[in-house]
């Protein structure tokens, strides 16, 4: 079974800086996608960043583009997002997400994913 494992979350300042991990298990795990999503409280769950992990194409939502990125590191098998210039707006709880690899669908839809990690809470104070 499956399961990605997250890490890395936690209480900062606005303009302070978190990176978070998602590591899956096993390690032989394979995808050809791996993506971070986040929800706060009475929020739907939004799309935060995905990469492709074959190509190493990026992709960020509107609201992170040039403050968060995500990475990944193949000997380890895992994905970050390192997130900077932390705003209040973004507490909310992060969750990584990939699909099965021979699925496909729309990176930004949280539709496409079939595994998911337990999430991890980043609060941003003012």
């Amino acid at each position: 079974q499956v399961q990605l494992v997250e890490s890395g979350g936690g209480l900062v300042q606005a303009g302070d800086s978190l990176r978070l991990s998602c590591a899956p298990s096993p390690r032989t795990f394979s995808t050809h996608t791996m993506a971070w999503f986040r929800q706060a409280p009475g929020k739907e769950r939004e799309f935060v960043a995905a990469i492709a992990w074959f190509t190493g194409s990026e992709y960020y939502s509107n609201s992170v583009e040039g403050r968060f990125t995500i990475s990944k590191d193949n000997a380890k098998n895992t994905v970050y997002l390192q997130m900077n210039s932390l705003r209040p707006e973004d507490t909310a709880v992060y969750y990584c997400a990939a699909p099965a690899l021979n699925r496909g669908g729309t990176y930004s839809y949280a539709g496409t994913y079939d595994y998911w990690g337990q999430g991890t809470q980043v609060t941003v104070s003012s």
